[in-house]
């Protein structure tokens, strides 16, 4: 037996929208299931393999700082690939700390960072009904336990920051069917919530991830994704950028057509990674959402899910 208590285990789960959950098959083995603490790095790779559905690799990661002369390690593991919108979606991901920390300011850390990660990622438009984050502390690192907003917490807060937007980004990477990451960053919004707004909107329409599918370097879906937004932006000062490991090209200046050459912007549209900037002349916030391209692979896979 693991050696807790029951209510000491989290569940989550994944699968066919109404198919009855096997429930026999997990009470028969939890009586069989062995908690072994010899090789965390073995079994932490085990699990983050296990929990994959039509993911094509395991998203997993793990980041080492000090705080009050301590070493600190957050690890996490997340699965996803369909269904993906903001939200969370049909994602599950597990984050673990050996840091001190009171539970009121790990909840804090821990929704701000989904906010900027988990929450900014759409594969398909298509929200399910799982979706779920957990983050588990267990203050052996011996810090001196964070209770207040003070420079540990805002250390911590980076930390996971940074691992939650790497296994969000590779949750959009593995996207069912996806060839390409795209990334869109907002800046000179007049809040964040408009920020938010039109880099959730770009992402997330079905017209600008067939044009970077197909190469085309279409920025007037862009636009159009910011115009139903329901952000509130001037279009006069909106700017559009790609780039990628050849270079970048500017598609629209100052809310007008901008002259590029097609040939060094296809040879950014070719790339595994495209990076598309919007900027805005309305104020200072910014936002970043992730996406991927869509393919003829995402009818396929999910056409023939169930047979």
């Amino acid at each position: 037996m693991t050696g807790v208590n029951p209510d000491e285990i989290l569940t989550a789960s994944t699968g066919v929208i109404g198919v009855d959950f096997p429930i026999e098959k997990i009470q028969a083995s939890i009586t069989n299931l062995k908690l072994d603490t010899t090789d965390s790095e073995k079994g932490f790779n085990a699990a983050s393999e296990a929990i994959l559905t039509t993911d094509t690799f395991a998203k997993r990661a793990s980041i080492q700082f000090d705080i009050d002369g301590k070493q600190i390690t957050l690890s996490g593991m997340a699965k996803g690939s369909g269904m993906i919108h903001p939200n969370m979606a049909t994602m599950l991901s597990f984050l673990t700390t050996d840091l001190a920390i009171t539970p009121e300011l790990l909840t804090k850390a821990i929704r701000d960072a989904v906010d900027e990660s988990f929450n900014m990622i759409s594969v398909d438009g298509d929200t399910s009904t799982n979706d779920m984050v957990i983050i588990l502390a267990n203050g052996t690192a011996g810090n001196d336990i964070i209770n207040t907003q003070n420079d540990d917490l805002e250390a911590f807060s980076k930390a996971l920051s940074v691992l939650s937007r790497y296994l969000a980004q590779s949750i959009a990477a593995d996207g069912e069917g996806a060839t390409k990451l795209l990334e869109f960053e907002v800046s000179g919004a007049k809040s964040i919530k408009d920020a938010r707004l039109i880099a959730r909107s770009v992402s997330s329409s079905n017209l600008v991830k067939t044009a970077f599918f197909g190469m085309d370097p279409n920025w007037g879906r862009i636009v159009a994704a910011m115009g139903y937004s329901g952000a509130d932006f001037d279009p006069d000062g909106v700017s559009i950028y790609f780039q990628g490991a050849p270079g970048y090209a500017c598609l629209m200046e100052n809310g007008k057509p901008h002259h590029f050459d097609k040939g060094s912007v296809m040879g950014i549209l070719k790339e595994k990674t495209i990076y598309i900037t919007i900027q805005l002349s309305d104020g200072n916030s910014a936002a970043t959402a992730w996406s991927c391209d869509f393919s003829y692979d995402y009818v396929k896979i999910n056409a023939e899910y169930t047979t």
